[in-house]
């Protein structure tokens, strides 16, 4: 099974630039319909009944409003962060799984500093009844509002924690036989 360091399995220079412009394309393209047909303050539209309703609202910090008001130091953050993925990728390609996962995070740090450097906030608009229902549930109040760029951030995070804890990983040889046997190489 490939590893991580896998020459082989490298992802080409070009796979995570496609990615990363495809989801920041589509993050930017439904912020702007959600500005057009959306009213901050309005009843939420439904649209898959119980699962999924579309809800404007702006934020001006981090996740769950941490740093509220920060919108221009935080977009200058997120964009030195996403374009340093996308340029470490290109100069380093890496396995298809890490360009993966390390471009959408990319494309949500990008995305949102678009909205902060832009508007001075980011747009949100999406809600989760069911992830309100598990956050009431743990007395945390409703889930947050979010967009396309806020989901690949966390779905990229979640890939990369998953991915390093079960991808294998390329085992030790000690006298011309592989050892999994950690760093001593003793049993």
């Amino acid at each position: 099974m490939p590893t991580l360091t896998d020459r082989a399995s490298r992802a080409p220079f070009w796979l995570p630039l496609l990615i990363a412009a495809v989801l920041i394309f589509a993050d930017q393209a439904l912020k702007g319909w959600a500005l057009a047909n959306l009213q901050e303050g309005a009843a939420p539209r439904v649209v898959i009944p119980g699962v999924l309703e579309w809800f404007l609202t702006f934020n001006t910090g981090a996740a769950w409003s941490m740093f509220s008001g920060s919108a221009a130091p935080l977009a200058l953050g997120r964009l030195l962060v996403g374009l340093g993925l996308l340029v470490y990728l290109y100069l380093r390609p890496q396995q298809r799984f890490l360009s993966v996962v390390l471009a959408m995070i990319s494309a949500g740090a990008i995305g949102n500093a678009i909205d902060g450097l832009r508007f001075g906030k980011v747009t949100d608009m999406i809600h989760a009844p069911p992830l309100s229902a598990i956050t009431r549930s743990v007395g945390q109040g409703d889930f947050p509002i979010f967009n396309i760029a806020d989901s690949c951030v966390v779905v990229g995070t979640i890939a990369l924690l998953i991915g390093s804890f079960v991808l294998e990983r390329k085992p030790k040889v000690q006298g011309g036989t592989p050892t999994d046997d950690g760093p001593t190489g003793k049993p």
